[in-house]
């Protein structure tokens, strides 16, 4: 199985490893030098993701930019909670009581000038 996003497509694309060596002029060196050039592989950050397709759950290797920009939406394990229709009704509607304000017999009353 290669690594490819299933979304999209995005593989590993070739690329060079640069090695730099050196002081930049504008740190007040001499200018860097390249050292050493190596091929390398640039592989694409991929998830497995659990993904609801045609009513069946799924697992897909998504790259993360399909993650961000929406173009897979993963599944919902649960649905989220929520009160029951009286429930709210009576919250809104029944008015909180004032609670008494407390005072501390222990402390003493400021002094006045």
């Amino acid at each position: 199985m290669a690594r490819v996003c299933e979304v999209c497509g995005k593989g590993p694309q070739i690329g060079n490893q640069v090695t730099i060596r050196g002081k930049a002029k504008y740190l007040g060196g001499v200018g860097t030098k390249i050292t050493g050039i190596n091929k390398r592989q640039f592989k694409p950050n991929l998830q497995r993701v659990r993904v609801t397709m045609r009513g069946a759950n799924k697992a897909l290797l998504v790259c993360t930019q399909c993650l961000r920009s929406g173009a897979v939406t993963k599944r919902i394990q649960a649905v989220p909670f929520r009160l029951p229709a009286d429930a709210v009704a009576k919250t809104k509607t029944a008015p909180t009581p004032a609670a008494p304000k407390k005072t501390n017999p222990t402390k003493k009353p400021a002094a006045t000038k």
